[in-house]
């Protein structure tokens, strides 16, 4: 139903507040103006806004910024303003939130709530993007589609249709997409098809906050920057390489999303192979966006089609996770009694390039295992055994690059050492680097840097359209096998490792997974 479209404009821009310029060493973003659809939703209120008031805390804001919120709920600027303001301030109060800072900085959250604007309009109504054109003028502007992915192709047809993606005078306007991004190959190209017919592939940021994780950002670095890895990072020296983003907690009232989700559509395609592009992908020939996202596309192209018989597909039972009873998935509110929804999944993965070729990725993710842990494992090749077969050491365990992305952030290698004692003994020893150690880390959701480079039109940390479809294309096998309700599903309890059927998975293959809930390797282990 028709809404109606009314707009409550804020203090003017300028006025008293903090004077969000820039810091020593740093550049404020383009000035610009930031349209949010979707203004009343949780992406809106755990995530960008929280988001843009760390950027202006950080002064890297244009004192010409401003916010244009768009939804059809009854809000008005004061109001929505008010339900920001009691949201930000419960982050103060909440250590486990991803939101969460020590304390609130007046100043900033002032300047930032002086350009906060709300449209109250139906984003599927021409008027609607009428009234958007007549508030945010012909400068800059950036619209971020905070919105179930239904609404992606409407909105941007309305977009396109009344003119605001129009680039003239040099003026930018670029379109943020949440994920996800199509849920199937053929769907992810029909949306590809629409909105290119509206702008340029320059224009669209399809975004995965993933990469806003400086852990993320910093894998580039630490191979292409060291000497000690770059050399060996390659099927000569690697033996395989596990890739894993587990999760604690549930569906979390989101039964309904998830049921014609799952863990494979929801994670694999994009988060996942995010990681996969990060660690596995050939050197740029530059840190141009262009270079960096053309390497990622050729890596995704390079994936072997999915076979389903090296992919399991699991979904939780009831069980114990923190030391609290856990219903199974299909007692959760909105879930099918008799749901074959997968709520984990682990596949092993092959690359089709010099660099990788014969060197297995095992991926995998759940929801309610034994621990909260998204890293990757470089499992080196053990060294030449020859010289150590007179000795008391009875086998080498192979060396092990542990990229830690959350919830710690930082790198662990483990290797081997001698025990102290007469005896030619080994031991797993392992070397730590915690960036809060070494680096002032500041409060931070993972939307500040996507945010500040779509400001600044630099797309390297953005997803283009071939790489989109060929991530899809990898694993459309496995959605094609599972689609019908043969394809066996197996199961495991809330709060354990998951199914056996993975540990198998690797298991064939003479390998085993790192466990999640404790550290592994944090124990020196002796070898006989």
């Amino acid at each position: 139903m028709d809404q109606g479209t009314t707009i409550e404009n804020a203090s003017p821009k300028g006025q008293s507040g903090a004077d969000v310029g820039t810091r020593a060493g740093s550049t404020a973003a383009n000035a610009c103006t930031l349209v949010i659809f979707g203004a009343d939703g949780d992406l809106t209120k755990r995530l960008l806004i929280p988001a843009l008031y760390n950027l202006a805390s950080s002064k890297l804001l244009s004192n010409d910024f401003s916010v244009f919120g768009v939804d059809r709920g009854q809000n008005t600027t004061e109001s929505w303003k008010g339900s920001l303001d009691h949201m930000l301030r419960s982050f103060t109060t909440d250590p486990t939130s991803e939101s969460y800072t020590p304390e609130l900085d007046e100043a900033a959250w002032q300047w930032l709530s002086q350009r906060l604007n709300h449209i109250q309009g139906d984003f599927t109504k021409d008027d609607t993007f009428t009234d958007i054109r007549k508030a945010i003028g012909n400068g800059n502007a950036i619209f971020y589609l905070a919105v179930p992915s239904r609404f992606f192709a409407v909105i941007i047809e309305g977009l396109g249709k009344s003119g605001l993606l129009r680039q003239e005078d040099g003026k930018f306007r670029n379109v943020i997409i949440e994920k996800p991004f199509g849920s199937d190959l053929a769907s992810a190209q029909a949306l590809n098809a629409c909105i290119l017919k509206h702008g340029d592939e320059s224009q669209y940021y399809r975004i995965d906050h993933f990469l806003g994780k400086e852990t993320v950002q910093s894998i580039m670095a630490l191979r292409f920057a060291n000497g000690m890895f770059e050399p060996t990072w390659r099927r000569e020296y690697i033996d395989h390489v596990q890739i894993t983003a587990s999760e604690t907690v549930g569906v979390e009232g989101r039964g309904s999303f998830y049921e014609g989700t799952g863990a494979l559509r929801d994670m694999v395609p994009n988060h996942l192979f995010t990681l996969l592009c990060m660690v596995a992908m050939e050197p740029p020939n530059s840190f141009d966006a262009d270079d960096v996202r053309s390497e990622k596309a050729k890596l995704l192209s390079a994936i072997q089609p999915l076979d389903p018989n090296q992919a399991v597909r699991a979904q939780y039972e009831a069980g114990t996770s923190l030391g609290h009873d856990v219903s199974a998935y299909r007692q959760e509110p909105d879930v099918a009694p008799d749901s074959r929804t997968e709520t984990y999944v682990a596949l092993k993965l092959l690359i089709d390039n010099w660099r990788w070729a014969g060197v297995p990725f095992y991926i995998r993710t759940g929801k309610h295992m034994a621990g909260r842990k998204t890293e990757i494992s470089i499992h080196h090749r053990p060294a030449p055994y020859n010289m150590f077969r007179d000795t008391p050491v009875d086998q080498l365990t192979p060396n092990v690059v542990r990229l830690l992305i959350d919830p710690e952030q930082g790198v662990v290698t483990q290797f081997d050492a001698k025990v102290p004692g007469p005896e030619m003994r080994l031991g797993q020893v392992q070397s730590a680097l915690h960036y809060k150690d070494f680096f002032q880390e500041k409060p931070a959701v993972g939307y500040e840097t996507l945010l500040y480079d779509c400001m600044m039109g630099d797309g390297t940390l953005f997803q283009r359209a071939d790489a989109i479809e060929a991530s899809w294309r990898a694993v459309q096998p496995l959605l094609d096998a599972w689609s019908g309700n043969q394809a066996q599903l197996h199961s495991y309890a809330a709060g354990s490792q998951g199914p056996e059927a993975a540990d198998a998975l690797l298991a064939r293959d003479g390998r085993s997974w790192l466990p999640v809930g404790h550290e592994a390797g944090s124990q020196q282990k002796a070898s006989k």
